[in-house]
């Protein structure tokens, strides 16, 4: 019954052709492609603010896809493994230095790697190289079950993914329907990343580690279109931060998939929507910057003043990831003294203003 199922599901993209799309997605693409523009222009002037950038939302993608999946560690440890190659001392964190080293993978070859069979086998494989289960590199080999959890407790099946025996033709097909979508120039690109993100995740390809491969694939796939914000603001932290949402959606959009009458739509949207949060993020950490000035000083400063409503330390600090909180409590106390900038609350929940 389930192969049959399978069976009558086909991979076919073309409603995304350009003319076909909502309003709403066009707008969205639009406000992407100018973040996008302004961004690429910024990478010259500013390389070293990049690099920073880069390097901290590396570990903020490491430890938000995990910690999705429930596999966590301290963030201490997270630092360790991420910029010091610490050896993983327990099941987590091999399960989070594998994923470092699929990031890794990505981050330097994503122009020869593609959403091909191979290089999805290849990611997965490295990315469980360190566990001693040794099913990293192969299709599931039995069903597996996609399930919610209520809150009294009890479980229901929320979505039955492809069936074992076909997986490996399935994934065939999407491979060969993605390659063919891409060179179709009425397809939205854009919009084509998470539409194969979708049916990718429908299939559940793995035994483990499909949300994290989807996550992986999306960088992938987000990078060789020209879509790099996430290299700089991590979209592992942005889905992680708006869990429900994400997970809604991918409910909604799943629904009726093996028979060809499930809608993508609600999971584009949230994709792209997640995408735009990424560039706005970016585009905040030069919105700040006026004439060659680029000091941190100067960056957090203009930060509070620039903030239409009172701003916390910790909103200061997530703004400004390269910048110390030690950094922002000293210019902190600074602008108060010279009464540019009003405290309001207490020590511990206070917020600064512009007088």
């Amino acid at each position: 019954m389930q192969i049959n199922r399978l069976i009558m599901h086909k991979f076919d993209y073309t409603f995304l052709s350009r003319d076909m799309l909502p309003a709403r997605f066009v707008n969205i693409s639009a406000a992407i492609s100018e973040l996008r523009e302004r961004e690429n222009t910024r990478k010259t002037d500013f390389p070293a603010l990049f690099e920073k950038l880069e390097s901290v939302a590396k570990v903020q993608s490491i430890k938000s896809s995990n910690a999705i999946e429930g596999i966590i560690t301290s963030d201490q440890r997270i630092e360790e493994i991420v910029n010091q190659n610490s050896a993983p001392l327990n099941h987590d964190e091999a399960e989070i230095a594998g994923y470092r080293d699929a990031l890794d993978l990505i981050h330097r070859n994503f122009a020869t790697l593609d959403f091909r069979e191979r290089d999805i086998l290849a990611l997965h494989e490295l990315m469980l190289a360190r566990l001693p289960s040794g099913a990293g590199g192969r299709y599931k080999t039995a069903d597996n079950l996609i399930m919610e959890f209520r809150a009294d407790g009890t479980r229901k099946i929320r979505f039955t993914p492809t069936p074992a025996a076909v997986t490996a033709s399935a994934m065939e097909q999407l491979a060969l329907a993605y390659m063919d979508a891409r060179d179709n120039p009425a397809i939205n690109k854009l919009l084509l990343i998470p539409s194969v993100i979708l049916d990718f995740l429908c299939i559940h390809p793995f035994a483990d580690g499909n949300g994290r491969m989807s996550r992986l694939l999306s960088l992938l796939l987000l990078y060789k279109n020209g879509y790099d914000a996430v290299r700089y603001i991590s979209f592992e932290e942005q889905i992680n931060n708006n869990k429900s949402a994400y997970y809604e959606a991918l409910k909604t959009s799943s629904a009726n998939w093996h028979e060809n009458k499930n809608t993508s739509l609600p999971f584009i949207e949230n994709f792209i929507s997640t995408l735009l949060r990424c560039h706005k993020e970016l585009d905040k950490r030069f919105a700040v910057i006026n004439s060659g000035r680029i000091t941190k000083r100067a960056r957090i400063e203009a930060t509070v003043l620039n903030s239409l409503l009172p701003i916390s330390k910790q909103e200061i600090c997530r703004i400004l990831p390269d910048v110390s909180p030690t950094t922002v409590e000293l210019v902190l106390r600074e602008m108060q003294k010279s009464h540019r900038i009003e405290k309001l609350g207490t020590t511990k929940n206070a917020k600064y203003l512009k007088k």
